[in-house]
């Protein structure tokens, strides 16, 4: 497949006035209005479309990253759009940057419904995968039945259902997750699940969802930008090896894993997709890959350092 065909979109940036992305804020509207907003994720859909990608991500606590999406889709009507967006967590920063809590996380048959309704009066029949957002191995929904047979109704609809997932136990909960069934039906048939040179650690566990049909999405594969503004000194040798970035190494890192159906792309400008995009071009060889291995930290370790960066 084009390797341009394998990237997608995530909006998680650009639906709410903070993130905890580093290096993105001079690249974000100086006021972050809600129609500024608008307007940089309508840039960013429309420069990205024409380059040829395809998917786009979106989650209920992404503030208005459905609105947002949804009048793009309207206004501009594109062919082959596949539309994902998750659902779980519910935003509540009211478009505030310095909120003191931006999001509430619920895996409940309530929330679900809910949340579900309000995906589809946003996005209408554009959704093609919707996911549970952030599944751990904590969660109730491994227990609760009624939710899950909720769940595998969407399939009636022409809806996949997938999962998201985070923390340093990634591994766990995809194999937990792929277990699921109703109905004598595997539950799931997507799953998206953080994977970068710094943590790498969910590669195993996303190579065996692959092989089992799951179409596997990598989300934070620039480490929340820090691959792209503190990268490790492998990374800027092979930045400089070839020409381009240290954000397009690591997306090229991502794209070499032959199990990444999708590889997610969180700019927030058109000069930001445009150095993203530059990782298509990118050839990693052998060497190349082990080098890039390098950095890879504990797993605990990285998810530390995330839970410390600000909300900005």
């Amino acid at each position: 497949m084009d390797a341009i065909r394998r990237l997608g979109v995530g909006l998680a940036a650009l639906g709410r006035p903070a993130y905890i992305n580093v290096g993105s804020a001079g690249e974000l509207p100086a006021g972050r209005s809600v129609e500024a907003m608008r307007e940089a994720t309508w840039s960013v859909l429309d420069a990205a479309y024409a380059a040829g990608v395809r998917w786009v991500d979106a989650a209920r606590s992404y503030g208005r990253a459905e609105e947002f999406l949804g009048g793009w889709l309207a206004a501009r009507a594109p062919e082959g759009i596949r539309v994902s967006s998750k659902w779980g967590y519910a935003y509540v920063g009211e478009w505030r940057a310095d909120a003191e809590v931006h999001e509430v996380k619920e895996h409940s048959l309530g929330r679900f419904r809910t949340q579900y309704e309000e995906t589809r009066s946003l996005l209408g029949g554009h959704l093609a995968v919707y996911q549970v957002h952030s599944l751990t191995e904590e969660s109730p929904l491994f227990r609760d039945v009624p939710l899950q047979e909720a769940l595998a109704q969407l399939t009636a609809e022409g809806v996949r259902v997938g999962f998201s997932t985070s923390g340093p136990r990634q591994a766990d909960t995809i194999r937990r997750a792929m277990g699921l069934e109703v109905a004598g039906q595997r539950l799931f048939s997507t799953v998206q699940s953080t994977w970068n040179i710094l943590e790498p650690s969910a590669g195993e566990a996303l190579r065996e969802a692959d092989d089992a049909g799951l179409h596997v999405l990598l989300k934070e594969v620039l480490a929340n930008g820090r691959l792209a503004v503190r990268p490790p000194m492998e990374v800027e040798n092979l930045a400089s090896k070839h020409d381009v970035g240290p954000d397009a190494v690591a997306l090229a890192a991502a794209l070499s894993n032959p199990w990444a159906g999708t590889v997610l792309i969180g700019a927030v400008s058109t000069a930001q997709l445009q150095t993203n995009l530059a990782a298509t071009d990118v050839l990693l060889d052998e060497g190349d890959l082990e080098d890039l291995a390098r950095p890879a930290v504990p797993a605990e370790r990285y998810w530390a350092e995330r839970s410390a960066l600000s909300w900005t």
